[in-house]
């Protein structure tokens, strides 16, 4: 799952306008604008299953019921090396990024691997030792649009590649990004492949996180959408995508933050989805309308936020690629976004700079859902197979910690550290887990 999306990750359209906020006519060249990157990760996972449930990860189908796990635990070493050109000088720039990821098993094995998805497991159930994936993109600039295709990393609302395990995941297309409008960002893409997070092919299907993996794949996904920014505080976002004869996915988005004075200030955050179906209806039926709010509330060192969620659907809000959602209660364990599922959250993050801790984080939040109901759902949907039930309700509590060294020899090594729980009952379909997750990380930049 997901950590919760605030204000700032409306801005991540313009960090990640693959340089667009440079003009051709700014072009140094091919080589003179180029940057060398070299990330370091090792994260370690543990599930620990309760009330009966058990590490329901695929590669446990090798296993009777009886004798699975009731635990899940993985622990790897990535390395992550990018290199991103500049452009060729002149009218039209020509440019090319790559990359080369690693990943190395440190421990896992047995009924362990395969929930969290740090490691990959390979057809007959066991985990490879390691593994690895390439890709690469060649990039065209005209005045402030580039065009870019292959296999690449981005960030928007409705599809976006996520990092929060060992690797990133990657997705093979088209993006077109243009600034020609400033402060607009507008955005067209078309996706036809992707790779997991623990894959080492790029050519696979594209990801759908909760369809019955049986259900007939769409071969593509197509959005267009934009970003504009009316002041440096407040921002829209409108987005639309299709997945190939499943459905269409309708997003808008705005963040807001209002200074009260030097030390305090409001932010809204407010993210709403709505997906029908279309063409064949892979998936059956789907009119889905999902949104959340949450408003947060700074002062000095303190943050305090509170958020509301709400599905009005009989099936679950799905989407594609893992990190394209951005609701505030999409937390680490659960995006509570059951069939009519409302949703509370409480949060609180304390800035250790108080403490004279620099770069330090404390952060713990808990998320409340209920009213869930799933019992009108169509049996022929690919979401029947989850089980959803009538009066689901749980709760996850997320407590974490991270430090990020400022400067020294060690600046930018980032350590994270995070304690989760969620509970649930049965009509739910999630599992109850306690989770511990350990990640140390540290980049290079040239």
């Amino acid at each position: 799952m997901k950590n919760k999306i605030l204000f700032s990750c409306g801005l991540l359209l313009g960090c990640h306008s693959l340089a667009t906020n440079a003009t051709q006519q700014e072009s140094s060249g091919f080589l003179e604008d180029s940057t060398v990157s070299v990330l370091n990760r090792t994260v370690y996972d543990y599930r620990n299953y309760r009330h009966g449930d058990t590490n329901s990860a695929a590669r446990n189908k090798y296993k009777l019921k009886s004798h699975r796990n009731d635990y899940a635990e993985e622990w790897g070493y990535g390395l992550m090396t990018k290199f991103e050109s500049g452009f060729t000088q002149g009218t039209l720039g020509v440019g090319m990024d790559a990359f080369g990821f690693f990943g190395l098993k440190l421990d896992s094995g047995g009924g362990r691997a395969g929930k969290s998805r740090l490691l990959a497991v390979k057809n007959d159930g066991h985990v490879r030792s390691s593994f690895e994936r390439f890709g690469a993109a060649g990039k065209l600039r005209f005045s402030s649009t580039v065009i870019k295709y292959g296999i690449q990393q981005l960030k928007t609302p409705i599809f976006s590649t996520s990092d929060s395990r060992l690797l990133p995941e990657s997705a093979t297309g088209w993006l077109v990004t243009s600034q020609e409008i400033r402060p607009l960002i507008l955005q067209l893409g078309h996706f036809t492949a992707a790779a997991d997070r623990n894959a080492s092919s790029s050519t696979n299907d594209l990801v759908i996180n909760y369809a019955n993996p049986a259900m007939k794949k769409g071969k593509s996904f197509d959005f267009v959408g934009g970003n504009y920014a009316l002041t440096d505080q407040f921002n829209l976002l409108s987005y639309v995508g299709r997945y190939q004869n499943n459905w269409y996915t309708y997003y808008i988005g705005s963040g807001y933050r209002l200074p009260l004075n030097e030390t305090q200030a409001i932010k809204f955050d407010f993210n709403l989805y709505h997906s029908k179906d279309y063409g064949n209806a892979n998936a059956g039926k789907i009119s889905n309308t999902t949104w959340s709010f949450m408003t947060s509330y700074v002062v000095s060192y303190h943050q305090f936020s509170i958020g509301y969620q709400r599905v009005n659907s009989d099936t679950p809000f799905d989407y594609v690629s893992r990190g394209a959602i951005w609701l505030n209660n999409a937390a680490q364990l659960s995006d509570f976004n059951a069939p009519h599922e409302r949703s509370w959250q409480l949060a609180y993050q304390l800035d250790l700079a108080i403490w004279d801790l620099n770069g330090a984080l404390f952060n713990i939040a808990y998320i409340k859902g209920d009213h869930i109901d799933g019992t009108r759902m169509s049996k022929q949907s690919a979401y029947y197979w989850l089980g959803y039930g009538k009066n689901g309700q749980h709760w996850e509590r997320d407590i974490s910690l991270q430090y990020k060294v400022s400067e020294g020899f060690a600046k930018d090594l980032k350590i994270s550290l995070r304690y989760d729980v969620h509970r649930a009952n049965r009509a739910q379909a999630e599992l109850n887990t306690d989770q511990i997750r350990v990640a140390v990380e540290y980049p290079l930049v040239w």
